[in-house]
């Protein structure tokens, strides 16, 4: 049954790897509102309206900002799911995965998936049994 388990758990793992590359990929959007932001900082002129005036100043800087903490945000997530999958390989840090696990469910549909199959395996007692075995052994 052990091995059953881990077979599941490098699965998961190798999933956890492919929806972190999306998540960094799609985090890639965000340079979009960054190099708006850019344009509109260097170039105001070109963002004038229909009235000739340019946008003010602030904006931006907001474009900058929401882009920036869209994409560090992205960037961030798609880091701890690749780390969940590394601990997913190697049976360590049950509550970070399972952590994650929860907050992929926040991500449709590829996460969403991901993080309720992540949060039922984790579930059994024989995972979390592996789980503590490989926490015990290691300590």
């Amino acid at each position: 049954m052990a091995a059953a388990n881990s077979n599941e758990l490098d699965i998961l793992a190798i999933c956890h790897y492919v929806v972190a590359a999306l998540t960094a990929l799609a985090s890639c959007f965000a340079l979009i509102w960054i190099g708006l932001g850019i344009a509109m900082a260097t170039h105001p002129d070109q963002f004038a309206g229909d009235g000739g005036q340019p946008p003010p100043e602030f904006v931006p800087w907001m474009f900058l900002g929401i882009g920036a903490a869209c994409l560090l945000f992205g960037w961030a997530l798609a880091i701890c799911v690749a780390m969940a999958g590394r601990f997913l390989k190697r049976h360590r840090h049950y509550l970070f995965c399972m952590i994650v696990s929860a907050v992929n469910c926040l991500f449709f549909p590829f996460g969403t998936v991901l993080g309720v199959f992540t949060i039922i395996v984790l579930l059994r007692p024989d995972v979390k049994a592996l789980f503590a075995q490989t926490d015990a052994s290691r300590a």
